[in-house]
């Protein structure tokens, strides 16, 4: 029988980590696996604009027919105008829809496969675990570069450089565009510049996936990197996902944009085309629709940015209570950079066993590389942490 000759897959370690915290009859047990934002009373809400565009459009709608094969075109160019600015003209930009950013990312390699079936893939070391399992399902060379250091807990930049010296023409650099998961260390805007400098030089292209533009220094600095990047080498790919700054995970809004030479932007918007038609023919559009009428009306587009900061500023004065806990608890600066860190995550540095003692004595769920979602956490749950912790320090 076909199906008979099926082998079981690898269970997903965030998924088995949320069972083992629903298990947990513990009431004061803390949560800092799942990769979603939330308030400080555990609730990933509905942002205020995003529910204001919902009922207008329920008032609205006339029809729930299909748009286009690569979505609506607004959605695209408003997309466009937040992640780009005015960095690159739109005549070098063809772009699609897709089902979440982790649909780009999967659109976004399947095009390279198109153009570059010998293409090898760089990614970062440590990263999203989906974009290796991705890689690998597509069958594309993969090649890991240095990123983290694990002493430190800041990008290791010389290494990073070192590893990137081997890349050749063709080659495709996968880069976070800010907030890196899982670390929650990022490049300043002068090492962007000089990897740009270097892949230009030998000819690579960069893939950036950008799913926590706000999330970090703010929605502008936040693609400051990007932009640089963009403006500057002739092609370029960009994942986007709207999940984490537009509060709709559920309604898997993506967008993948393939930068090039206005000369090959019809061709690759007619691959992107092809690509959405195998993969699930029409994008879906609800969510896309919502995030269009928050970007294009003024009044919207300001009380989703009040919002978004006040996001932002909240995870961290997060970070900056864990790190002072932490000097209060250690007498020394050794976690100081949580402060430094932005985005949702941060890879503190804890062995797999730290992390499970935690998990045993503290109630305290973080994955077992000790990644930790910092908006996770409260006002209530950080001494908590802080004292799991420091315990392997005293």
């Amino acid at each position: 029988m076909m199906l008979g000759n099926l082998k079981d897959q690898p269970a997903d370690k965030i998924i088995e980590l949320m069972a083992l915290y629903a298990a947990d009859t513990r009431a004061d047990k803390v949560d800092l696996g799942v990769g979603v934002y939330k308030d400080a009373n555990g609730a990933t809400p509905i942002m205020r604009a995003i529910k204001t565009a919902e009922q207008r459009l329920w008032q609205n709608e006339t029809t729930k027919s299909y748009t286009a094969l690569a979505g609506d075109a607004g959605f695209a160019r408003a997309m466009q105008n937040l992640i780009l600015g005015d960095a690159v003209p739109a005549d070098r930009i063809a772009a699609a829809a897709t089902p979440g950013g982790t649909g780009a990312v999967r659109l976004g390699l399947e095009l390279v496969k198109m153009a570059s079936p010998e293409a090898r893939i760089f990614v970062s070391r440590p990263t999203w675990p989906n974009h290796l399992a991705i890689v690998k399902y597509l069958g594309l060379p993969l090649i890991e570069y240095p990123y983290f250091d694990e002493a430190t807990c800041t990008v290791d930049f010389d290494a990073m450089m070192a590893g990137l010296a081997d890349l050749r023409a063709g080659d495709v650099v996968l880069l976070h565009g800010c907030c890196h998961n899982p670390t929650g260390a990022n490049l300043t805007l002068d090492q962007w510049k000089a990897v740009t400098a270097h892949l230009a030089q030998v000819g690579a292209t960069p893939m950036i996936d950008i799913a926590y533009q706000g999330f970090g220094d703010g929605l502008e600095q936040d693609a400051a990197g990007l932009r640089h990047l963009a403006a500057n080498l002739p092609e370029v790919l960009i994942c986007a996902s709207c999940s984490k700054n537009f509060g709709v995970y559920r309604e898997r809004v993506g967008l993948l944009m393939a930068l090039s030479a206005p000369a090959t932007k019809a061709t690759a918007q007619a691959n992107l085309v092809a690509l959405n038609r195998l993969c699930y023919s029409f994008p879906p559009d609800h969510g896309a629709r919502l995030v269009t009428m928050v970007l294009d009306d003024p009044a919207l587009r300001a009380d989703w940015m009040a919002e978004l900061e006040d996001v932002r500023t909240a995870m961290l004065g997060l970070r900056q209570q864990l790190a002072d806990e932490l000097r209060q608890r250690t007498n020394s600066d050794r976690f100081d950079f949580i402060a430094r860190h932005r985005g949702m995550f941060s890879r503190i540095g804890a062995s797999p066993e730290e992390v499970m003692k935690m998990r045993e004595d503290f109630g305290i769920y973080m994955v077992g590389d000790s990644r930790l979602n910092i908006a996770g956490l409260n006002d209530r749950t950080v001494p908590l942490l802080a004292e799991a912790i420091a315990q392997p320090c005293r």
